[in-house]
């Protein structure tokens, strides 16, 4: 190729001028479906005639478009965060640069009619050139932006051919480093769409609301004379430039989404445009909709499904957004660029508020100390307005859009001012959103991502440094803050989401934020050699630069199961507050709607003892105005014994368009007061040795040189509690002795260098290669005592671990006791007990809390309760396997094989338990999850705690209250007792609080 139009710093040639995406009622015709299809591996490769009509294309393939060539077996998938891919050599790329080239043969409809018409492109990566039956039409970049090409004249009747040759690489690619795959081709739809004379050229719609009159006005500006109809509101055949008073509408808001359908009519064309009345301003330092500051319970969103990558069907995008709604979120940032248009359409119908951000981000170039970097390089200034033009012009009708966002992570530069001025130019009805404008020079707010807790509160308090233009300092304190990233939900965790909200709640400047991000970016693939499917990452793929799991940091798994994280999310940020007082018998409901009050909710109450329900109804709770505050009455509650809890829930009354009637927004659980319970009376048994030398306490069995419990007799408890003989064979069980190490979570160990990882410092000490040495055993009255040093090489750092066994009824019960040796700092994984049983136990059934994980970060959506499940079900399936599925607050546990033979283990008075059939290590060494194999072995963790979780991976870590400090002695107790198939059926589990599906 001579002509390197791909490489030179135009936005594109022979484009239309971009206009609001608007339907109508012209002649439309769908290019998408198969296309013939070649892929050049290099720009020089290319296909010479490819774009003649008469060219013969028979033995090239065919691909699917809407699609990515590399997700269909051309060349392959690439993931890189920061770094570009190609040598940063601004604007030019490589001669190795893949270049696909598309054929589609379609023919113009009967009766399609004469005059002007457009090829629309919605989205394609990253260059491409068209042409219609061998002329050629222009080029675009500005892959997730609109392009439309004018080719009335070129339409023939019957057959034609659309011809478009397509770059991976491009100069538009150092504008598009966004934190995702590299994915090439035309991937969103292509459509031939008739321009009647005299038709709708663009629309802008503007519907403002007054919140003192309640009064609606309405103005379209069109590019022609148009007549306007809303019947609902009496406009009939009305001028569409207006303006037009409305007195009394309904407002729209993310919490009612209120739609009108005006109908425009110029005489050739007519379109149904969905109108939403709202008012956006910034006022007393705070972004208000229709005269109230709103409060972004929000979510990042990259476009993605596992299979046809940012390719998203228009069902799954709805799939998404009835999640969201489902788990409490009112507000996207559609990170890192603006989204399929169909996206908007369903936020502006079930309502969530939208940051829409540009198709902009040159992060790579703080590699080079942002040398070259485009935000300030004049030449760039065309390409950056441009995409913020495209954007605007496109998504300008949605009232669901409450601030466009410049880019994200460009650096600073006067090319970002540009596209400010031109947005507010354009569009002033909007806030303006950039994070790298620190001083908020050209932005409506205060933007940062991953601030710390103590951070964000000192900006609540209006008491952060102050800007880098000291003349810019007042204004920036007059802005909200908005952390337009926080809490980074990859792998296990965030942890900390109830700090964050609890600012929320506390600093009115604090407007909310957006949780790093919606989904797991995992491509399916198939498990090698074997059945089923695993999600791959960064480097599965071969690519010789990329940053691994990095990609897979959502909310929600690449199928879109939602993770424990979301769940977490969920219960923090409800929009309803519960609080109980049951001296009281009071429950305070305190509504944080912005503008709904409670008369959709209902509420219902339950008391149950150690997880078995003994009674419950429903509530009557006055209706809460937003933002106010109501208190119910409790009925007279039953006495209370041992764990009993009450639980109060309120619920969806009737369906709503994104959730049926008893879908629960928000719930709270108390424990009440319990009558007094006569202390167990203690059975002393002296510690003995039978015939083989092993120590004997009660029904345990000890290796007298190591002091290990070797086994629980085979006896069971008889009606009366005591152990009587039987035959059954003894319950072998390895351990328990004590554990220090998990196998570290991405927040823990993230794969890239960042501050507060800590598992780095953990391989370093050597907490995941113990050693045990016992200094002495033996018998101290009734109490079997082993005293072990737990320590690994080359440190002479180490744990004191003091075990004291002594018998109970039907058991034994373990003290254990540590004291750190040396001079320990920082944090522990955990410290706890491991041990192992046979595989065959296989049922955990479960005291505390539940039915999910949790961590001493991430503890808000777990409920106490008594819960039941499978071994296989206790594990969360992360895309890069890690600590999981840890159970917080257990009173008691038992595990058990299918004829009821197992171990129970009790806590004084709690511990944590996990259960899988795999170890820390396996668990460690496993990069996907099919690696990781069952062994003959069932293995539990039976800990006093583990470290929190934090949000390392790429904002801060744990918090100090949630740190397992490694310089402390601890003390805990555990009781553990054989079971057996003869001993007492254990009372029926009632069915535990259901675990949330997908979309509840």
């Amino acid at each position: 190729m001579t002509d390197r139009y791909h490489e030179d710093l135009r936005p594109g040639e022979g484009l239309c001028p971009p206009r609001a995406d608007v339907g109508s009622d012209a002649a439309t015709l769908s290019l998408d479906g198969p296309w013939r299809f070649h892929l050049a591996p290099t720009v020089d490769a290319v296909t010479g005639g490819f774009a003649d009509p008469g060219f013969d294309d028979r033995s090239w393939d065919t691909l699917a478009v809407p699609a990515h060539w590399q997700l269909h077996g051309y060349g392959a998938p690439a993931y890189t965060n920061v770094r570009y891919p190609f040598p940063v050599d601004p604007p030019h790329v490589p001669d190795e640069n893949p270049t696909g080239e598309y054929r589609r043969v379609f023919d113009r409809p009967a009766g399609w009619p004469a005059g002007p018409a457009v090829i629309r492109f919605e989205g394609v990566d990253s260059c491409y050139k068209v042409w219609l039956n061998g002329e050629e039409l222009g080029h675009a970049k500005g892959s997730r932006l609109p392009a439309e090409f004018a080719v009335g004249g070129l339409l023939r009747p019957g057959r034609n051919v659309l011809a478009v040759r397509v770059h991976q690489w491009s100069s538009g690619s150092y504008l598009e480093d966004q934190d995702m795959w590299w994915l090439s081709g035309i991937f969103r739809t292509v459509r031939l769409l008739a321009r009647p004379e005299g038709g709708l050229g663009d629309v802008f719609v503007h519907a403002t609301y007054d919140h003192v009159t309640g009064q609606g006005t309405v103005s379209v500006d069109t590019d022609v004379p148009a007549r306007l109809t809303i019947a609902e509101l009496g406009l009939v055949d009305v001028d569409a430039a207006g303006p037009h008073a409305v007195d009394r509408v309904d407002p729209w808001s993310a919490e009612t989404p209120r739609l009108y359908t005006a109908r425009l009519e110029t005489g050739t064309e007519g379109a149904d445009i969905r109108i939403g009345f709202r008012t956006v301003a910034l006022a007393d330092g705070r972004w208000t909709v229709n005269g109230t500051p709103v409060s972004l319970r929000g979510v990042n969103r990259h476009e993605w499904d596992p299979d046809a990558g940012r390719a998203v069907p228009v069902a799954v995008m709805r799939q998404d957004l009835l999640m969201m709604k489902q788990h409490n979120l009112n507000a996207v940032r559609t990170s890192h660029y603006p989204p399929a248009p169909e996206f908007l359409e369903l936020c502006d119908e079930l309502g969530l508020w939208v940051v829409d951000e540009c198709d902009l981000e040159t992060h790579g170039f703080a590699v080079t100390g942002w040398h070259g970097n485009p935000s300030d390089d004049p030449r760039w200034a065309p390409s950056f307005v441009d995409r913020a033009r495209r954007m605007v012009e496109r998504d300008k009708n949605h009232p669901s859009v409450i601030a466009w966002s410049l880019g994200n992570e460009a650096g600073t530069g006067r090319n970002l001012a540009a596209m400010a001025h031109w947005i507010r130019d354009r569009d002033p009805s909007r806030m303006i959103h950039y994070e790298g404008d620190r001083d908020s020079g050209y932005t409506d707010c205060y933007s940062r991502m991953y601030a710390s807790v103590d951070e964000v509160a000192t900006i609540g308090r209006g008491e952060e440094p102050p800007t880098r233009d000291p003349a810019a300092d007042a204004h920036r304190r007059s802005l909200p803050f908005i952390l337009c990233e926080y809490a980074h939900a990859m792998g296990n965790g965030p942890g900390g989401l109830a700090e964050y909200q609890r600012l929320f709640d506390t600093y009115p400047r604090c407007q909310g934020g957006f949780v790093w991000e919606w989904i797991d970016h995992g491509i399916r693939q198939p498990v090698p050699g074997g059945e089923g499917h695993y999600f791959a990452y960064g480097g599965d793929f071969g690519e010789p630069l990329h940053d691994g799991n990095f990609v897979a940091d959502g909310l929600v798994f690449p199928d879109r199961t939602p993770s424990p994280g979301l769940l977490e999310l969920k219960k923090v940020s409800a929009p309803v507050r519960l609080s109980v007082d049951p001296a009281l018998a009071e429950v305070q409901v305190t509504n944080k709607y912005d503008f709904r009050d409670t008369s959709h909710l209902a509420y219902d109450w339950t008391v149950q003892e150690q997880g078995v329900t003994l009674t419950e109804g429903r509530l009557t709770v006055p209706v809460a105005a937003a933002g106010a505050q109501v208190t119910g009455r409790l009925p007279e509650l039953p006495a209370a014994g041992a764990d009993t809890w009450l639980t109060v829930r309120a619920r969806l009354a009737q369906d709503e368009p994104w959730a049926p009637m008893g879908h629960e927004i928000a719930w709270t659980q108390v424990r009440l007061p319990a009558r007094a319970q006569p202390a167990p009376g203690k059975i002393r048994h002296p510690v003995r040795t039978d015939d083989s030398g092993r120590v004997l306490v009660g029904a345990a069995r000890f290796d007298p040189r190591t002091g290990l419990l070797l086994s629980l007799d085979g006896h069971v408890p008889g009606q009366d509690g005591r152990a009587q003989p039987g035959d059954h064979p003894d319950l072998l069980v390895t351990g328990p002795r004590l554990d220090l190490w998990r196998a570290p979570t991405d927040n823990d160990a993230p794969p890239r260098d960042v501050r507060d990882a800590v598992a780095s410092d953990w391989r370093r000490i050597g907490l995941d290669r113990l050693q045990h040495r016992v200094i002495d055993l033996g018998a101290d009255g009734d109490t079997f005592v082993v005293r072990t040093r737990v320590a690994p090489a080359a440190t002479d750092l180490g744990i004191l671990a003091t075990y004291c066994w002594t018998a109970a009824d039907d058991g034994v019960t373990l003290s254990v006791a540590t004291e750190p040796i040396g001079a320990w700092s920082g944090v522990l994984p955990r410290l706890g007990l491991h041990l192992a049983v046979p595989a065959d136990l296989d049922v955990v059934e479960w005291l505390g809390d539940g039915p999910g994980e949790a961590y001493a970060d991430s503890r808000q959506a777990v409920r106490f309760g008594r819960y039941r499940l499978r071994v296989d079900e206790m594990q969360t399936p992360y895309v890069h396997p890690q600590e999981n599925g840890n159970r917080t607050g257990v009173r008691w546990a038992r595990i058990t094989a299918p004829d009821g033979t197992g171990l129970e283990m009790t806590g004084r008075p709690t511990f944590e338990l996990t259960a899988r059939r795999w170890t820390s290590a396996d668990l460690a060494a496993a990069r996907h999850p099919y690696e990781l194999k069952p062994s003959d072995r069932v293995h539990l963790n039976v800990d006093l705690g583990q470290n929190g979780l934090g949000s390392a991976s790429c904002g801060p870590g744990v918090l100090p209250q949630y740190q397992l400090a490694a310089d402390r002695a601890y003390t805990f107790e555990v009781e553990f007792r054989r079971l057996g198939p003869t001993a007492p059926a254990p009372a029926p589990a009632p069915a535990p609080a259901p675990a949330p599906a997908p979309g509840d």
